[in-house]
């Protein structure tokens, strides 16, 4: 392995790890707030999911010798992340624990949006030039089926009911998709990463998304947008909000005060 192709399969797994990492934590923080108790259930399970996949893309990176996998998910700081920072955006005002004012279509369409764009890029990883990183795309790729039903179901059943839950998912889209290019983006080392045949051109995965997601759109009477942007900034290049700050001071509390215990 020559240096330029660790250095672009590092900053691929970066990608991955972090935004499956504060993603899974956004969505813990619904535990006992979804809209019923089944719901309660399926969101807990697909952030485990989720954060075991994170867990798995931190162990590749641990093999190529960048630190052990707790060090990687808890003692990096902000400014070291690399997700998107549409992942660590709050669910609302409030907090978990105190009068929280969580907004659910925000967390149905950034959910769906996601796991859309997370679906296709495992689907290019499978035929990674990184063997281990290939193999590993195959696994998250089976759970992904269920996350993607999952939340694709809620999305087509909220907006379809009319009313205020259509008013609300109409501008949670344009919420969602004001920093969404921010989760497209493979960042400055993407178009070697796609040269070195470790995942599909940038431009490539975004087209698939859109040709995934337009017939959703259409059923639905939306109109899906050709841009995107990344209105509070690029994660992939360090630069996130003081939301991902707060997270990780509550993720990291237990790994500071015992770097021993587990996670």
């Amino acid at each position: 392995m020559d240096d330029a192709f660790k250095t672009a399969l590092k900053a691929l797994l970066y990608q991955l790890a972090d935004d499956d990492f504060i993603l899974s934590y956004r969505g813990s923080e619904w535990l006992g707030l979804a809209p019923h108790i089944e719901e309660d259930v399926a969101f807990s399970s697909i952030s485990q999911d989720t954060m075991g996949h994170a867990a798995m893309f931190y162990q590749l990176l641990e093999d190529l010798g960048e630190g052990k996998v707790d060090e990687l998910a808890h003692a990096r700081s902000a400014k070291e992340r690399r997700n998107a920072v549409l992942l660590e955006m709050v669910n609302g005002p409030g907090h978990y624990l105190a009068k929280p004012q969580y907004d659910w279509a925000f967390a149905v369409v950034r959910n769906f949006f996601y796991v859309q764009a997370k679906k296709i890029r495992m689907d290019s990883l499978k035929n990674s030039s990184y063997t281990p990183l290939a193999h590993i795309a195959i696994n998250v790729n089976m759970e992904l089926y269920y996350h993607l039903l999952h939340w694709r179901t809620w999305f087509v059943q909220l907006v379809d009911a009319g009313g205020e839950a259509r008013i609300r998912m109409e501008a949670a889209v344009i919420k969602v998709l004001d920093d969404f290019e921010g989760v497209l983006t493979l960042g400055p080392l993407g178009g070697e990463m796609a040269n070195l045949y470790l995942i599909e051109d940038e431009e490539m995965l975004k087209q698939k998304w859109k040709l995934a997601m337009r017939p959703i759109f259409e059923s639905v009477n939306l109109s899906l947008p050709e841009n995107f942007g990344m209105k509070n900034g690029n994660g992939r290049l360090g630069e996130h909000a003081k939301d991902l700050e707060s997270a990780l001071a509550i993720l990291s509390e237990v790994y500071n005060v015992n770097p021993a215990a587990s996670w």
